[in-house]
Formats: structure tokens, C-alpha cells, sequence
């Protein structure tokens, strides 16, 4: 099965913004609920945030206040805006369904510097 396309990722001084972009194929978004997931430098991979099918959110609470998900569900799109970035918050970011994960992307990079 294809995997999900990431994008817009890149370097970022800390206290700045990046918005992610997922997209996906078909009906997928419309009827499961979809998730960005990160993994850093040596570290295994961690929920960032999810959003069901309704519109319901899930945040990671370390990202909680900072990050927001939406969903553009006739683009079949999901966003990740990532606002008051800190240096921990570098990781590939990949994006999948919660459930009966597809095959896994090849992610993007964030990248936030002192």
C-alpha cells in the first residue's frame, strides 16, 4: 500500500513555526482517525497529535498549547501548525492512521536550532 506524502518540513530557529503537511489518497481521512507521530536522534517514535474522523483531538502533552491539528478533508489533508518550536522538538515527522498503520513514509525533517 502506498504511505502517506509528509512535507514542509525544515530549519527553524527556536521560538519559530512550521506547518506540516499530510496528504493521503482516497477515503482514508474521511472515515479513521489520523496521526503525526516524530522520532529523534536515537530515540523510538512518539504520538505527537491525532484527529478522528469528527474532528476530535488528541495532543501529546509535551506539545500541548503549541501544535495544532486540522484536517482538509476534500483534499484528503492533514496539518500539523507547530508554533513556539524548541530544540526537542527536532525529529522526522511522519504522518499515518492510528489504526492498521499503512506502510511508514519517509517522513520530514524539523529541524529547530539555539
Amino acid at each position: 500500500q502506498v504511505p502517506f506524502v509528509e512535507s514542509g518540513g525544515g530549519l527553524v530557529q527556536a521560538g519559530g513555526s512550521l506547518r506540516l503537511s499530510c496528504a493521503a489518497s482516497g477515503s482514508t481521512l474521511s472515515f479513521g482517525t489520523i496521526a503525526w507521530y516524530r522520532q529523534g536522534p536515537g530515540k523510538q517514535r512518539d504520538l505527537v497529535a491525532s484527529i478522528s474522523r469528527s474532528g476530535a483531538t488528541y495532543y501529546n502533552p509535551v506539545v500541548k498549547g503549541r501544535f495544532t491539528i486540522s484536517r482538509d478533508n476534500p483534499k484528503n489533508t492533514v496539518y500539523l501548525q507547530m508554533n513556539s518550536l524548541k530544540t526537542e522538538d527536532t525529529a522526522v515527522y511522519y504522518c499515518n492512521t492510528l489504526v492498521n498503520s499503512r506502510t511508514w513514509g519517509q517522513g520530514t525533517q524539523v529541524t529547530v536550532s539555539s
